[in-house]
């Protein structure tokens, strides 16, 4: 995915009009605004809060590498027509209720490489039409059940470069048309059953450069699109190798089994995944060891499986003694009473 939004207008050969009418107002007085085509370039300018006269028939907004720490309550009222919202490159700390509101078109945001360390509760309610989702390179923790709620159209979701430790299991469950989620440079350890259980579109998820040590049985079992799954970080100047902290066991082996099964999937340099537990394993490369890794375990299946049968035997051994015994009794008393 793109680092930022702020290249755009490089390559568009528009010519600006300095402070003349767009739409109903006029140009903000530190930006650039391009009637013809509705495009508002407000790109490195010092500003310190969004600009209160951005015209109402702009389509793209473009607030990159300004000064920016908050979003204030109804920022961008009245731009019913943007649908392209770029804010990356500033030190955006919080989003204040109802930040967003007016935006019910929107079709992009980009908040990559900013501060923020939560999202309210609100951040999605009034984005109903958003498709792509940029929280790339912030400082954000967790993920709960509420600020995700309202993207039913998000396809692209980037929530790469956070410091992510948990996440709610509801958190993405409105996510259904998702198509792409990056969550690669977290702090997660597990993979929790019912994280993605609404995700059936899903096509690429990236999960490297975390401290995975569990995908739990049915976490990747809904996701029926899945065609590229990355697991793995290659850090520069060094050896291909897991940043995700593997226990190799035969859990672990049968999902990755599972997953590579899955026709037209691939799994990101699954021949480099190196385990970090047991002891005994750590160090050894996955896939010399998967065929290796269900053997005790079938091994202890079976034993437990003969030494049932076993019991069950013996006891049918008795019980049908027992039953010949008390035979042998009844006709033997049956003889000396007659």
């Amino acid at each position: 995915m793109p680092v930022s939004g702020c290249t755009m207008f490089r390559v568009m050969p528009l010519l600006p009009l300095l402070n003349t009418g767009l739409g109903f107002q006029l140009c903000p007085s530190r930006c650039l605004c391009y009637e013809s085509s509705d495009l508002v370039d407000c790109r490195s300018r010092g500003l310190v809060r969004v600009p209160p006269s951005v015209p109402h028939g702009t389509w793209l907004l473009d607030l990159c590498g300004n000064k920016l720490t908050e979003v204030h309550t109804r920022s961008f009222v009245g731009l019913w027509s943007l649908r392209i919202l770029l804010m990356s490159n500033n030190s955006i700390q919080s989003l204040q209720p109802q930040s967003l509101a007016s935006l019910q078109f929107l079709e992009r945001l980009d908040l990559s490489f900013n501060q923020l360390r939560w999202l309210p509760q609100d951040f999605s309610q009034s984005l109903s039409s958003l498709q792509e989702l940029q929280l790339d390179h912030n400082l954000l923790l967790h993920l709960d059940s509420f600020s995700l709620g309202d993207f039913q159209n998000l396809k692209k979701l980037d929530l790469s470069h956070n410091r992510i430790r948990t996440m709610d299991v509801g958190a993405f469950s409105s996510l259904s048309r998702l198509s792409l989620l990056n969550l690669e440079g977290n702090r997660l350890n597990v993979l929790t059953d019912g994280l993605l259980s609404r995700q059936q579109s899903l096509e690429v998820l990236l999960l490297s450069h975390n401290n995975i040590s569990l995908i739990e049985t049915e976490a990747l079992a809904p996701l029926r699109s899945l065609t590229l799954l990355g697991v793995l970080g290659q850090p520069a100047g060094a050896h291909q190798m897991s940043f995700n902290r593997w226990t190799c066991d035969c859990e672990l082996q049968r999902n990755f089994a599972k997953i590579r099964h899955v026709r037209h999937l691939h799994v990101d340099d699954y021949k480099d995944i190196i385990c970090h537990a047991p002891a005994q394993q750590a160090g050894s490369f996955l896939a010399s060891l998967d065929s290796q890794l269900c053997i005790a375990e079938t091994a202890s299946m079976l034993v437990i499986t003969i030494t049932v049968m076993l019991a069950v035997i013996g006891t049918l051994v008795k019980a049908e003694y027992n039953r010949k015994k008390n035979m042998q009794t009844y006709l033997a008393n049956k003889l000396n009473f007659d």
